[in-house]
């Protein structure tokens, strides 16, 4: 069975109940973001648009770290962290955030521009080294190795997974740019970086976070639960002669424990007259 089956399900739930609070998270560090380097550049347009470039990417890390901070605390059903709680753990491994994803960046820039197929092999080897760092606390350079050994064996799944959300994240900007296309240039950029980092991050971040946590459950040897039906539970409730809830037949009166209900034979009690 695919460890990875539904994990775009999944992570598409979890948005919903918890978008309010994932939104928020991005939204914020975006904003703040937005204004500085707006501010920045009403001073000066060479130096502020230099250091509204570093304050982006610093933004775009932070909320990186945060959202799969969010996307760990939020598993279990409730938010148990708060806003100023999951930044300032996210705040914590910022650096090697920052500095395995400026290393992979470079790295699979180089790949895709040399054959295309090196990069897309290292995006996918490399599909969860925020995870890893966020909540394991590996290092920088160690993060590179521990993504690819927990990717091992699911390459393919995880990359499949991957160019799914790209195409599905690839829409939403293309229907938002649409949508602020009659706006200047400069309010165009800025919005659109504001609201479509805010819908889009959170479930990125939640996609990735459920590979990782699906693929450290097969390192473990511990099935993922893959949930079925709405509530993850079977359509019927379990019997007692029927442990776990096997093929919903109804008990039939002399069938004990709900055996198939075949028809009664003719001559027998209960049967067509002969």
């Amino acid at each position: 069975m695919n460890p990875l089956s539904g994990v775009l399900g999944e992570s598409w739930r979890t948005y919903r109940a918890h978008a309010a609070h994932l939104i928020t998270i991005a939204a914020g560090i975006f904003l703040v973001a937005a204004v500085l380097e707006g501010l920045l550049y009403l001073g000066n347009h060479v130096v502020g648009s230099i250091l509204g470039a570093l304050i982006g990417f610093v933004a775009a890390f932070l909320v990186q770290a945060a959202l799969v901070k969010a996307a760990q605390d939020v598993r279990d059903g409730r938010v148990d962290l708060s806003i100023g709680e999951t930044v300032s753990a996210a705040w914590q491994v910022f650096w090697p955030v920052a500095g395995a994803s400026i290393l992979a960046g470079l790295a699979i820039v180089i790949g895709l521009f040399l054959l295309i197929v090196p990069g897309l092999f290292l995006i996918t080897i490399w599909a969860v080294i925020v995870p890893c760092i966020v909540i394991e606390r590996t290092g920088v350079f160690s993060s590179f190795g521990r993504s690819q050994g927990l990717v091992k064996g699911n390459g393919w799944n995880v990359f499949g997974i991957l160019i799914i959300t790209f195409l599905i994240l690839f829409a939403v900007q293309l229907v938002l740019a649409l949508i602020l296309s009659s706006l200047p240039t400069e309010l165009s950029n800025a919005i659109s970086t504001v609201v479509a980092g805010a819908l889009i991050s959170p479930f990125q971040a939640l996609v990735v976070t459920t590979i990782y946590f699906r693929l450290v459950g097969v390192e473990s040897g511990v099935a993922p639960a893959q949930p079925q039906w709405p509530g993850g539970e079977p359509p019927y409730p379990p019997q007692p002669e029927s442990p776990g809830g096997q093929p919903p037949y109804p008990q039939q009166p002399g069938s004990p424990g709900g055996d198939p209900p075949y028809p009664p034979a003719p001559g027998s009690p209960g049967g067509p007259a002969t």
